[in-house]
């Protein structure tokens, strides 16, 4: 009976040792910090997760716009003048449509400057013009040559339609001028003839 009660006994102690190290266990692997990524997990063409290698490949990095970019002052003095990076547009589309041009934002700082410098819309537009040439301004001025680039297209029209009603004119008058030309299948007919033939068909007719 005794030895039975110490291997019981010894067995209970076992399973208490073995249920100790197995809470000591978990709490081992609960309490250890996470894994964190190797440098290998990488994206194709980039450095460690999350981080770009090449950030240029994102695109420049553009200045925050802020209330004055935008007023109604700056739009309308930057729409009179061409963007110089060969787009074409003015500088106030350029600028706000083309975000790779580097042109058009140091016209812009140009322009704002000299209107937060008090120079009215006027002065700000033949500063540019000044420095850059008419070739800067969206339409030419209306003043010497460049009237004919205003007057040139309507009077050329004008004169064109003019000019097709004489023709027409013409040769309407001559169309109704002109005598009666003769069949060319057979010789004209006598008056004679045509009384007789007038008389032959109001017989027929009757």
């Amino acid at each position: 009976m005794t030895a039975a009660v110490r291997r019981s006994g010894g067995q209970a102690d076992c399973n208490r040792r073995e249920f100790v190290g197995a809470l000591a266990g978990m709490l081992f692997l609960t309490a250890r910090p996470p894994v964190r990524p190797s440098a290998q997990d990488t994206l194709p063409g980039a450095g460690p997760a999350g981080k770009l290698l090449d950030p240029q490949r994102a695109g420049r990095s553009l200045e925050p716009v802020t209330g004055r970019d935008n007023l109604a002052a700056i739009q309308a003095i930057e729409k009179q003048l061409r963007c110089t990076c060969g787009c074409g547009l003015d500088i106030y589309t350029c600028r706000t449509t083309d975000f790779n041009c580097t042109i058009s934002p140091g016209l812009h700082r140009q322009v704002l400057a000299r209107y937060e410098a008090g120079q009215s819309g006027h002065q700000i537009v033949d500063a540019f013009v000044a420095e850059h040439g008419e070739s800067i301004l969206m339409s030419p001025p209306q003043r010497g040559f460049n009237l004919v680039g205003y007057f040139f297209p309507g009077t050329a029209l004008l004169a064109a339609g003019v000019l097709l009603f004489v023709a027409l004119r013409r040769w309407t008058r001559l169309a109704v001028d002109r005598p009666a030309v003769a069949p060319a299948w057979g010789p004209a007919a006598s008056p004679a003839e045509l009384e007789r033939l007038r008389r032959e068909l109001e017989q027929i007719d009757g």
